[in-house]
This record gives structure tokens, sequence and C-alpha cells, in this order.
């Protein structure tokens, strides 16, 4: 009879993809890296086909591997359904999950990824919380929620997490602003001497601006949501800085315009969750699906 791969290994090749290193794909499993290297070697030996390239600047996927890490997604999630599908049986109960989420994952990519899970997962019960991203770490850490969803510019402690997407910050004004019509960047002194619109403290946005300028920004106003701040701004209050995902369509609009500036205003969003590091049911299945899309 036909052995077959050991689905741990083939977890981790799947994370070496995704994070970009063996020693990342390493961390994010859980693996001490000496183990992960050996638990490659294993599953290349089994498999007859080298699925990384080696070097002193570290392991990348072959061709056959980037290959093999598609079907052992499949591999994973078909155990993942025999596992779920298995326990369903055995509890004779309906899932049911939590997810807290910060307003810029809720209002703009949350509910594709729902509207994915319950395609998949119709008997699935769902409950949602919206917070920003303080308040979405403190729903995890007293479990008032199964899974959370972030923005930051660095991973939180205390909780397992991944990055499942990628979002811009960007400097928006009234097309009557003075910096709407400027050619030069605007520079990060110039920027933190400017009273803004801004997020409460605790949002991932006002947090990520705080650490890109090296210094707290100087609030004009402070809101609570990132629609308030967009209408603040097109009210003349104060430039802002927001989301491009929250303010794409009032770009395209030319209700607002963008600013360039010199900093690097890029944040990662990340799940959360607390337990054991890899999850099960419809939690993990939503990060799946998160991090596809």
């Amino acid at each position: 009879m036909t052995s077959w791969p050991d689905l741990s290994a083939l977890e981790l090749l799947v994370a070496v993809a995704d994070h970009g290193s063996l020693s990342s794909g390493a961390r994010a499993t859980g693996v001490a890296q000496p183990n992960a290297s050996r638990s490659i070697a294993r599953l290349e030996r089994h498999l007859g086909v080298t699925l990384l390239h080696r070097s002193t600047a570290g392991s990348t996927l072959t061709a056959s591997g980037l290959l093999v890490v598609d079907w052992s997604r499949n591999v994973i999630r078909a155990a993942r359904e025999l596992t779920d599908g298995a326990a369903s049986l055995a509890t004779d109960s309906t899932e049911s999950i939590v997810v807290a989420a910060s307003q810029t994952v809720a209002e703009h990519l949350l509910p594709s990824w729902l509207a994915a899970l319950r395609e998949a997962h119709p008997e699935v019960r769902i409950e949602i919380h919206v917070h920003n991203t303080h308040d979405v770490l403190d729903d995890l850490l007293e479990a008032r929620c199964d899974l959370g969803f972030i923005e930051g510019p660095r991973p939180p402690r205390g909780v397992n997490h991944l990055v499942v997407a990628h979002d811009e910050l960007v400097l928006v004004v009234t097309p009557g602003h003075p910096w709407a019509r400027r050619r030069s960047r605007v520079s990060a002194d110039e920027l933190s001497c400017t009273p803004l619109v801004m997020r409460e403290p605790g949002s991932g946005t006002r947090v990520a601006l705080d650490e890109a300028l090296g210094t707290p920004a100087r609030p004009a106003v402070e809101l609570a949501s990132n629609a308030a701040v967009r209408v603040s701004v097109q009210s003349g209050t104060a430039p802002a800085v927001l989301s491009r995902l929250a303010v794409s369509d009032a770009l395209a609009a030319g209700s607002l315009c963008e600013v360039p500036t010199t900093l690097r205003l890029h944040r990662q969003l990340r799940a959360v969750w607390t337990g054991p590091r890899r999850m099960r049911g419809a939690a993990a299945d939503l990060v799946e699906i998160a991090g596809r899309a």
C-alpha cells in the first residue's frame, strides 16, 4: 500500500510559500527551524522531488515545489473537512463562531469573506463584532470572540497571528485645499505639525500613522469611524490619513484628492486567535478564504 506524505510537512511547505522563507514558515507553524529543515527533506525524499532551492541567502521554492504547494492546499483543505465533518457528526450540533474585526476590515473586506464562507458552510452561525484594533484584541484575550481581524504595522503579542492581506494608507484633502495642487511630496515633519482629522486612539489606522511619523500625530478632531473621518475631510475640516479602501470611491468621484507623501504608509492586515496554533472548523476556513482573497 502506498504511504501518504506527512500532513504537518505539507502544512509547513504551504507556510513556506505563504511567508516567503523556510524560517518564517517554521515560525508560523510553531516548528523549530532544524526540525523544519528535516521535515522538508523527508518530504522531498518521500515525493522524489526537490521542493526548495537552498543557499546561504535562504531557501526558496522550486518550480516543482510551487506545484506541490498548490496540491498540498487541496490535501490540507480535504483533511480539515474530514476532521471537522467527523467532529460535527460526533457532536451533532451546528457550529457557531464569533468574529471581531477592525472597522476597515469589517467595512471593506469581511463581507465578501463571509459570503464565501457561507457558500461553503451554509449551516454555520456567525456573529460579528466591529471595533477598533485595540478592542478586537481585548475581545479575543477576554474570550468574547473566537477569531479577530486587525490592522497595524506590527504583530501583536500574546496571540497567534497570520497576515491575510495588505493595506495602504493615503493622505487625502478636499479639492480646494492648498495641498491638492502642490507638486512636492508632504514630508513627515510637515505632516506631524499639521492638525489632522483622525480616528480615535487604539485604532489601527492611528497606530500605523504614529509609527510612520515617529511621533504622535496632532488631531484637529478625533472620530470613531472611517466614514465620519471621510465626511469631516470632505467638509473642509482638515486633511486625514485613511485606508485607501475607505476613500477609493471618494477619490474616484473627485470629492477627495490624494496627496503624495515621503512616508511609507503600508500595513498588514492580520487574523488573530488564541489557543492552538492550528485552527479548525469554520474559523480556519474563514482565515484561509481571507488569505486567498
